[in-house]
């Protein structure tokens, strides 16, 4: 498998980050991510928020569904999903979906330079089902529905600017999105059993309201060259998006997507798999597969939001599985970061570092209950790669 390292570079959390070059390219087409030991060590006993971590990282539960965010008078949103960083000053903030029908929208928590919570409040509203979504280059949230027919919402994290409806993104069960400043185009996975995988070309790059939405043709394999076709009709009715195009490459369940130096990763929950495309040479691989796990037992399941960081470790949640966040390294190295014990019935959502990397965001949709309204989002701080 090929893995690019990431540049050591000031970026900001999201699936949107933006690097640059390359520092060293690996073997093509390699075996998929394995089993062994993570650049953090093993797992400690649970914390007092039954999170376990390796030495030197601390957990804070920074917001509870239902109930007011500390210090402010805003009341957190149910379901927490999707999220991402951005900077803000000296301080920064993090934004975060709610996966609820109907209602939906998003909110969003303020950060002072010491990590202190100085303000929340919402940047979205009156939408359905918000899952994931990604960062844009020009610092906007989109904010996608997952639901047939569902939008893409382009919303301000500052929530100064009121959330404008894409339309022109398409029509489909939207999961995650991840822009490529090299290529000018935002990548769009859907979550359908049969889901495909999309990219949306803007007429001009920083707006949205107008463009081409495209969808990626290849063969039925797990890795070969691929190309990209025009969606007819990005609408989807009365044909499914994910049906128009004879040739395009179908995905189990698309789930999370992020893009850094010249390569996009995204998941599908339905075989439990991160594939790679090579964005330089048009190819497309897997990063993990856990089927494919040659000894041992598969460290992630329920693949969910993925996320990275400058060291070129990549984060991936899982929705279920043993509630992890699993890091894979450059060197094709799986392993837990975290676990979170006592929440069997939710799922990891929202993994976002803080613009200096050294702050973890994410949200356990359903905590402790098992129901929407017992969300929890939290941070981690501690010694992340740089």
């Amino acid at each position: 498998m090929e893995r690019r390292s990431l540049l050591r570079a000031a970026a900001l959390g999201g699936s949107a980050a933006v690097f640059g070059g390359t520092l060293w390219r690996g073997a093509a087409h390699a075996a998929p991510a394995q089993p062994g030991t993570g650049p953090y060590g093993p797992l400690g006993s649970p914390d007092a928020n039954r999170i376990r971590l390796p030495a030197g990282f601390t957990s804070r539960v920074i917001a509870r569904s239902g109930r007011t965010v500390s210090g402010t008078s805003y009341t957190w949103h149910n379901a927490p999903d999707g999220g991402a960083c951005y900077a803000d000053g000296s301080g920064w903030i993090y934004v975060s979906n709610s996966e609820i029908n109907p209602s939906g929208g998003a909110s969003a928590v303020k950060f002072s330079a010491t990590g202190a919570i100085t303000g929340a409040y919402r940047i979205l509203s009156g939408t359905r089902q918000n899952c994931a979504g990604g960062r844009t280059p020009w610092n906007t949230w989109l904010s996608c529905e997952e639901v047939s027919l569902g939008y893409v919402y382009e919303t301000d994290p500052w929530g100064t600017n009121a959330a404008v409806r894409r339309a022109a993104m398409g029509r489909f069960k939207h999961e995650a999105a991840a822009a490529d400043p090299v290529r000018k185009v935002i990548y769009l996975t859907e979550d359908e059993s049969n889901g495909r995988f999309y990219r949306f070309v803007p007429t001009t790059w920083g707006d949205l309201s107008a463009g081409t939405l495209q969808v990626l043709v290849a063969g039925s394999a797990t890795s070969g060259s691929y190309s990209w076709a025009n969606v007819p009709d990005p609408d989807g009715s009365p044909t499914a998006t994910r049906s128009q195009v004879s040739g395009s490459k179908s995905f189990n369940g698309g789930e999370g997507c992020y893009y850094a130096d010249d390569t996009v990763w995204f998941t599908t929950k339905g075989d439990n798999r991160v594939w790679q495309l090579n964005l330089t040479n048009s190819t497309y691989e897997l990063a993990y597969d856990d089927s494919l796990v040659t000894s041992g037992t598969a460290p992630l399941t329920g693949v969910d939001n993925i996320t990275g960081t400058s060291s070129g470790d990549l984060f991936v949640a899982e929705d279920g599985g043993n509630m992890e966040i699993c890091v894979i390294t450059p060197d094709d190295v799986i392993a837990p970061f975290l676990r979170i014990d006592g929440q069997s019935g939710s799922e990891i959502t929202g993994p976002a570092f803080s613009p200096d990397g050294s702050r973890l965001y994410f949200s356990s949709q359903r905590g402790t209950s098992g129901s929407s309204s017992g969300g929890i989002t939290y941070e981690v701080t501690g010694p992340f790669r740089a």
